[in-house]
């Protein structure tokens, strides 16, 4: 039921009530005897039960009502607010037995059978919840797809996408509507009516962009990648200003081995703000996969590339940062590394990554300064020590090194390779202090272990 109903149910309660139980006093009239105190205490009790409820004590609203029931038992909006009360106190017996005697006295009255339908639905009572919103419908068609849901729940799906295409046809479609459809042929697994059901939306509209989208992917998930290609195909024919569908063209042009027209995709995917950045990260991540095994088609990569190269987002600019690792070019690495991590500054991985290349490129300084601030964030984490002690002995501070390697040794845990890049750097600051004892002695150790991993 739309969100705009629970309004009007509210407003109901809170407003229409009130004033049906105003309408039926005259308070201009004087009382010639004592129903004019009866009235009056009526409806003191009445406003006190609305009270009690908007301030959500609900048993004492319940205590007011029921008072107002020995007063006057032939108002159908008491049984109905009592119905409302116990319902929220989960007292649903209750709640059922004074919302039929409200639905006894105005049959037709739809608020009376909503609250019906919600107590049965708490219950998961489908059974009666059901019939309640059938007798719902007449009054709005909105019911309609409470009961597909209903039927979906009972694994009724026949009832249930029937109920889906007939709002559909009426009112055109919709999200939730589409979602309870999805959930229905998962349930089902029946991706063949899933796929018709699109086919006959594209056939009944070619030019509707989001429905041959769905159909595409439908297509591919269902291993059918000559008909989604041949979808997407003819979605451009149809829109040849689509973006979006470029988004599976690529990964057809890759799979085909045509890269010139996979590249000229690609290029529509990082120029155009209607796709988001993780989309293009994955792109760039295939592209750069197709060209390891595709070296001839380098430079177009490059091409791609330098459109990726104006994004700020952290997933792309790792992509392109790995890329240029592995292309030899370490400069470019480091400085998407750095900007992914500017968007990402609790990643250490990135973090990793850059002060590896910043000992490769011989930028001592800043592997010192970054590391020193690294470790107040992860102070268990050897690797950060063992980078300031490789920078600290190129800087020839070799105390400095000594002191940071001595202390990072104390959290290796079963990593022989890294223990013994430990031990060669203590040996290489020892040398540096011309400690040659000490030195060797560590060089021994960092010997003896590397043997152990041969």
């Amino acid at each position: 039921m739309k969100k705009s109903l629970y309004i009007a149910l509210i407003l109901f309660g809170i407003v229409l009530i009130p004033q049906i139980a105003v309408a039926q006093v005259d308070f201009n009239k004087t009382p010639d005897d004592d129903l004019g105190n009866v009235e009056d205490q009526f409806q003191e009790l009445f406003f006190e039960a609305l009270k009690q409820k908007g301030i959500e004590n609900y048993d004492r609203a319940v205590d007011a009502l029921l008072k107002c029931v020995k007063l006057d038992d032939s108002r159908p909006v008491v049984y109905y607010e009592l119905g409302k009360n116990y319902n929220l106190l989960k007292n649903f017996g209750e709640a059922e037995d004074a919302l039929k005697k409200a639905i006894d006295m105005q049959p037709e009255n739809e608020w009376f059978l909503d609250e019906l339908y919600h107590v049965y639905v708490q219950q998961d009572d489908m059974d009666r919840a059901i019939k309640t919103v059938k007798q719902l419908v007449k009054y709005h068609p909105d019911y309609k797809q409470d009961l597909a849901t209903l039927y979906f729940k009972e694994k009724k799906y026949k009832q249930a996408l029937s109920l889906l295409d007939e709002l559909d046809a009426s009112y055109g479609i919709t999200d939730s509507r589409d979602y309870l459809r999805n959930q229905i042929y998962n349930a089902t697994g029946k991706s063949k009516d899933r796929i018709e059901n699109l086919e006959d939306r594209v056939a009944s509209d070619p030019n509707n962009e989001l429905n041959q989208l769905k159909l595409i992917y439908r297509y591919s998930e269902a291993g059918n990648k000559k008909k989604a290609f041949k979808a997407a195909k003819e979605l451009l024919e149809h829109k040849p200003e689509s973006k979006l569908v470029h988004l599976a063209l690529y990964k057809f042009y890759l799979e085909d081995d045509d890269a010139k027209a996979a590249v000229e995709s690609m290029k529509v995917v990082f120029t155009t703000d209607e796709i988001n950045a993780e989309a293009k990260a994955k792109v760039l991540k295939d592209f750069v996969n197709y060209v390891k095994a595709n070296p001839e088609y380098e430079k177009d990569l490059v091409e791609i590339t330098t459109l990726a190269d104006n994004t700020n987002d952290p997933k792309t600019l790792e992509n392109l940062g790995q890329y240029y690792l592995k292309s030899g070019d370490k400069a470019k690495a480091l400085k998407n590394f750095e900007e992914a991590l500017l968007q990402k500054p609790n990643d250490f991985a990135l973090l990793k990554n850059i002060l590896l290349l910043q000992v490769d490129l011989g930028n001592n300084e800043d592997v010192v300064k970054r590391s020193n601030e690294a470790i107040e964030l992860y102070p268990a984490q050897p690797l950060l020590y063992l980078v300031n002690g490789v920078a600290q002995n190129k800087l020839n501070q070799s105390d400095k090194a000594i002191e940071m390697l001595e202390t990072g040794l104390d959290f290796i845990i079963d990593d022989i390779k890294m223990e013994a890049d430990f031990y060669q750097q203590l040996s290489l600051a020892y040398k540096q202090n011309n400690n040659n004892a000490k030195s060797q002695a560590f060089a021994k150790k960092a010997e003896n272990l590397l043997k152990t991993q041969q």
